[in-house]
């Protein structure tokens, strides 16, 4: 088993904390490791984002998770947005921070779409020296999630695995390994999904999702919609064999189900990771050098 980076710690098993589950965690107190926040949501001065935020923050564990980074736009990310996000980062002092491998608009549109990358080795390193700037800024590990996507650019000339996995060892930063849209592009690209499991730089990656999708037959769509299908279940435990104990979280953002429903899920990652654990190889003691 690869080490696990010494900055961030493994938290277990978490949920995404969503509106409608709001009074319900707040009532029942459930036994969640911790929560993850869409950033967004809660980069505000006050209101009732704000209260809830504390209520949460009081009781849980909260890992911000961001949607409009925008960090292979055309232009550099936002330095009022980043702003604002370093103080949420500060409220919350979390162990890392994390958004995507995206672009999402242009100058003076937002499209509100987390957008593929041309993955060539100038857009890596275009990439990587403002992932550098972000983390730097924000005094905190950041972390960046493989996106599903359903066209590719004809210009790419590296696979998105090799890609991910320049900018994370350029940037020095960390992977948000999302199973649910490797198993999504690579059913929508027609590439084995091992492959990207097995070619990335698992020490890198601070944190897992897990999610449902859509299957419309010919082509995938990342809905976080309905349960984890056992072919993504296969691959997470995969990953773990390969990465060993790392921060999981389940996400459900559409038809959003009463929370323990999500629980269950989160139970079933629970229970495939620590099978997962107990499968891997003990390592071998060392031999002794001395002479006899």
């Amino acid at each position: 088993m690869p080490p696990r980076p010494p900055r961030v710690p493994d938290l277990g098993v978490g949920i995404g904390l969503r509106v409608p589950h709001y009074r319900a965690i707040l009532d029942e107190r459930p036994p969640v490791d911790f929560f993850e926040i869409i950033s967004e949501n809660f980069m505000v001065r006050g209101g009732k984002p704000r209260h809830h935020l504390e209520l949460f923050a009081e009781r849980y564990r909260l890992v911000p998770h961001g949607v409009s980074l925008g960090i292979g736009g055309p232009e550099p990310p936002c330095r009022e947005y980043l702003t604002e996000l370093k103080k949420l980062v500060r409220r919350l002092a979390p162990p890392w921070v994390s958004d995507h491998f995206c672009w999402s608009g242009v100058p003076g549109m937002h499209l509100h779409e987390l957008l593929p990358l041309p993955q060539t080795r100038e857009v890596a390193a275009l990439v990587a020296e403002r992932a550098r700037v972000v983390q730097d800024f924000l005094e905190v590990p950041l972390a960046l999630e493989n996106t599903s996507s359903y066209l590719e650019f004809s210009s790419n000339t590296l696979t998105e695995w090799q890609f991910v996995s320049e900018v994370a060892d350029q940037a020095d930063i960390g992977l948000l390994f999302d199973v649910n849209n490797v198993y999504v592009s690579a059913t929508n690209h027609g590439f084995d999904p091992l492959t990207f499991i097995s070619s990335i730089p698992v020490e890198r990656i601070f944190q897992i999702h897990v999610a449902g999708h859509t299957n419309l037959g010919p082509v995938i769509i990342d809905t976080h919609r309905g349960a984890v299908v056992p072919e993504v279940w296969d691959l997470y435990a995969e990953t773990i064999r390969r990465a060993g104990p790392i921060s999981t979280l389940v996400e459900w953002d559409e038809e959003i189900p009463e929370l323990p429903v999500v629980l269950s899920e989160a139970a079933t990652a629970r229970r495939i990771r620590d099978d997962a654990m107990s499968r891997i190889p003990a390592p071998l003691p060392l031999r002794s050098t001395s002479p006899p």
